[in-house]
């Protein structure tokens, strides 16, 4: 910046020098041609005694003079000059720029001003020389405070970055140093909420990996143990057929948390598979109210189902809705004690299908509903004061509904527990499932 600066500042000097020096001698020129009463050859000596050459033109047409001048004066074209077209003219001569002002006199003739631009007299060599000593005093300044500047930023930088490589190396107890400019501490600020967060993610997803052994590990346990009771001949006769009753339903159980596994993993993938159709929706949750009812009467929950007066459709996946009603009613039941309700609702709002299901269960606290779809959430805050599942089915249903364009809210029921409310995109068409 201090180098365009001076260089900008030569130039303008430069050029300003030149043209006051042409306004000078223009001046000059003016007077004299504009004098009558003082002899011509006595202003022309006095001018030459400033440094200034000129040049006569006689009646002859013969041009008097510094030889330089002279070829100066011819170049700018005092041949041509009368009362009506002075000359205002810069030439070089030998490498030389000089300014020219010619003006007619008396009769036939004619003078000329000649003077080297200013920035090659004494006077312009002094003032570049003064302007290059600036220059270089700002150059040093200039590289003395960037480098202290330069320190000053890079030294918490390089910190930051060893902060973030050590991170990326598996590193979660390191923060960096918030130091240095706003612009700079932000950055290690921002750094040290990414550690954090890092740090909750995967204490969750470790959280979640154990709940998920714990899970496999139980229905794994049962099979290993009554399959070896069958091998050893312990388990025989009548006795058989209950054993692979409850070999199949726990490995029933196993293919569902694996399914369920496998889907949330997938949600994120591009090739998601949706069977989109029209569907009527009150007929769906009354399939899915036949199979909840039964469910809810032996664990001695009051289930309750709320249909339209009307069909309402929309255009769906009946399977995955059906797979997210059922991972809500699940939720639903596991939370609710005996004796308290469960409701499954379905609504129309303009341009939307809405379905709830709500629970008298213990609810949650106000601020841990925005965290009920996220994976393991609610289950590392609950594992150890109330029944919970595994801690991916509210983040499958939520992937499930988004996928399908919907959107999920979680909040407080009217029942005392907990909401769960879907809202679907619903179809002008007249509903009817393939």
């Amino acid at each position: 910046m201090a180098l365009v600066a001076g260089l900008i500042s030569t130039r303008l000097v430069v050029s300003t020098a030149n043209a006051l020096t042409r306004q000078t001698i223009s001046d000059q020129a003016d007077v004299i041609a504009g004098q009558s009463g003082v002899p011509l050859r006595r202003m022309l000596d006095i001018l030459q005694g400033q440094g200034i050459l000129v040049v006569q033109r006689r009646s002859g047409g013969a041009l008097v003079g510094n030889p330089t001048a002279v070829r100066a004066a011819r170049a700018a074209g005092i041949e041509r000059v009368d009362p009506d077209n002075p000359v205002h003219a810069t030439v070089e001569i030998d490498g030389d720029a000089l300014l020219v002002e010619a003006r007619a006199g008396e009769g036939n003739t004619a003078f000329a001003l000649v003077r080297t631009v200013a920035v090659a007299k004494g006077a312009g060599r002094a003032l570049i020389g003064n302007i290059i000593f600036a220059l270089g005093v700002g150059l040093l300044v200039a590289t003395a405070a960037g480098i202290f500047l330069a320190r000053r930023l890079s030294r918490p930088l390089r910190r930051t970055a060893d902060v973030a490589a050590s991170m990326s190396h598996g590193r979660r107890d390191l923060r960096a140093p918030v130091e240095g400019p706003a612009e700079v501490a932000l950055v290690s600020t921002s750094v040290n909420e990414l550690a954090d967060a890092l740090h909750r993610s995967e204490s969750r997803q470790r959280d979640f990996l154990l709940s998920v052994s714990h899970e496999l590990r139980t229905p794994l346990t049962a099979v290993k143990g009554f399959a070896e009771s069958l091998a050893d001949g312990v388990v025989t006769g009548t006795e058989v057929p209950e054993v692979g009753r409850i070999v199949l339903a726990e490995a029933n159980r196993l293919d569902r948390l694996v399914s369920d596994l496998l889907d949330l993993a997938r949600l994120g993938a591009d090739d998601f598979r949706l069977d989109l159709t029209q569907v009527d929706l009150a007929a769906l949750l009354a399939e899915a109210a036949d199979v909840w009812q039964a469910r809810c009467t032996a664990a001695g929950v009051r289930f309750t189902v709320e249909l339209p007066p009307v069909p309402l459709g929309a255009h769906t996946d009946p399977r995955r809705l059906r797979q997210v009603i059922d991972g809500l009613a699940e939720n639903a039941l596991r939370m609710t004690p005996a004796g308290r309700p469960i409701v499954l609702s379905l609504s129309a709002v303009p341009g939307a299908a809405v379905i709830g299901v709500r629970d008298g269960g213990p609810g949650l606290a106000p601020e841990e509903y925005a965290m009920a779809f996220d994976r393991g959430a609610l289950h590392s805050r609950y594992a150890h004061s109330r029944p919970v599942g595994i801690g991916i089915g509210l983040a499958l249903v939520h992937g499930l509904v988004t996928r399908m364009g919907g959107t999920i809210q979680a909040g407080p029921a009217p029942e005392g527990g907990a909401a769960f409310t879907v809202t679907m995109p619903s179809s002008s068409s007249p509903p009817g499932a393939r």
